[in-house]
């Protein structure tokens, strides 16, 4: 909310509350005519006051502010909550969605374009050159063409002297399997060949670039990992959970979790999750027991990235609860608002119990029935700051 904004709410705020006269009551006229209908003290028996009860007071917020703010309240209803366990943990790849890219030639690289980390890339667009043309070793497609031109005469030449038992059929199989292996060989370098002395690095599949293990004009060999390339579109949650929680883990079926770099929390319902595994002994130096998760990527999750994560245990019968945006935190303590009619709100204490990362069991506070806040609690508590409503009575 602007600055022009935030004056007029406090502005209608305030003629609200000024102006809420059919709230003011004379507390000696109410006792005298409670004794003067039959007696006895009705206030105190079948009226509550409100600043009695409550030192923080009623805050006033008249209608039309409230729908402004984005302030609503709802029945607070009992449902089922499950039981949590809060861990840590970490988003990763799925088996198959990732895919390292190696040298097949030794040589110096050289890039066909500029990569980083997020580049698209498609199956079979070529990524770099690795380049043995100045190599004391020599050129390897050089090399295996003198070595398939070298079997391809070979196995021409024996090939009519076997049919007269002049090479053994022994020899001749040994020949033409040399013959075989040269020309594979020589036929994938030369199809990775893109210019004279190179040999083209090619993706594999269509997907991004994770990471780049090699720089311009370095030297790689054989099999030396140089890209690596990821789909992304399928992806494991892994969840480290401390030892102490072993027995909880087989009544564990599902989760919810916070990336480092994005507030929203994630379910792996709404992601097509489910549980693939969970570990049954620690690793060696770790005190603490993998979980894994299978989902879908569909909200833009990144593999790699650190998982604050709630795992969901059994089911907790009829409890109340509230989400996060209803609640306010003073000093390490809890409060949600409560709606006594259209503009007549009171703050309560709360004691919370599991937190699933959505939702927060409320263990004392509250009651089923009462309307509570759950969205804009933020803006009560900046209206309770502005004009509370001290002596403000209101009588159901």
């Amino acid at each position: 909310m602007n600055w022009t904004g935030g004056c007029f709410l406090a502005l209608c705020l305030t003629t609200a509350c000024g102006g809420h006269s059919h709230h003011d009551h004379d507390h000696a006229t109410h006792e005298e005519h409670a004794h003067q209908h039959d007696g006895h003290d009705h206030a105190a028996h079948a009226g509550h006051t409100h600043a009695a009860n409550h030192s923080s007071g009623e805050i006033v917020i008249a209608p039309e502010q409230a729908r402004a703010a984005g302030i609503v309240a709802e029945k607070l209803t009992a449902k089922p909550f499950r039981q949590v366990i809060a861990v840590s943990g970490e988003v990763l790849s799925a088996q198959g969605e990732e895919q390292t890219v190696v040298a097949n030639v030794a040589g110096i690289v050289s890039f066909s374009r500029p990569l980083t980390g997020g580049t698209q890339v498609g199956k079979g667009t070529a990524l770099l050159s690795i380049s043995s043309e100045n190599m004391a070793e020599g050129n390897p497609i050089e090399r295996a063409r003198i070595a398939y031109e070298a079997a391809l005469k070979e196995y021409e030449r024996t090939t009519p002297l076997v049919a007269n038992k002049i090479v053994s059929e022994k020899e001749y199989v040994r020949i033409k399997e040399a013959y075989e292996q040269a020309r594979l060989t020589y036929e994938a370098l030369k199809a990775d060949r893109p210019d004279k002395g190179g040999s083209a690095i090619t993706s594999p599949m269509n997907g991004y670039l994770k990471s780049c293990l090699v720089k311009e004009g370095d030297y790689v060999n054989v099999g030396q990992p140089l890209l690596t390339i990821t789909r992304g579109n399928r992806l494991y949650l892994r969840a480290d959970v401390p030892e102490r929680h072993y027995a909880a883990l087989s009544h564990i079926r599902s989760a919810n979790f916070r990336t480092s770099y994005n507030e929203k929390v994630y379910t792996l319902d709404e992601l097509n999750g489910r549980l693939l595994s969970y570990g049954r002994t620690a690793g060696e130096q770790s005190f603490y027991l993998p979980m894994i998760f299978k989902m879908d990527n569909r909200g833009g999750l990144i593999p790699g990235s650190f998982a604050e994560i709630w795992l969901l245990s059994d089911e907790i019968p009829m409890c109340l609860s509230l989400p996060h945006t209803a609640l306010t935190e003073e000093q390490g303590v809890y409060f949600a608002y409560v709606r006594l009619d259209e503009e007549c709100y009171e703050r309560r204490e709360v004691k919370l119990g599991a937190d699933n990362g959505r939702e927060v069991q409320v263990l004392s506070g509250l009651h089923a029935g009462e309307h509570v806040v759950m969205q804009g609690a933020y803006h009560v508590r900046l209206a309770s700051v502005s004009k509370a409503i001290p002596g403000h009575s209101h009588e159901h």
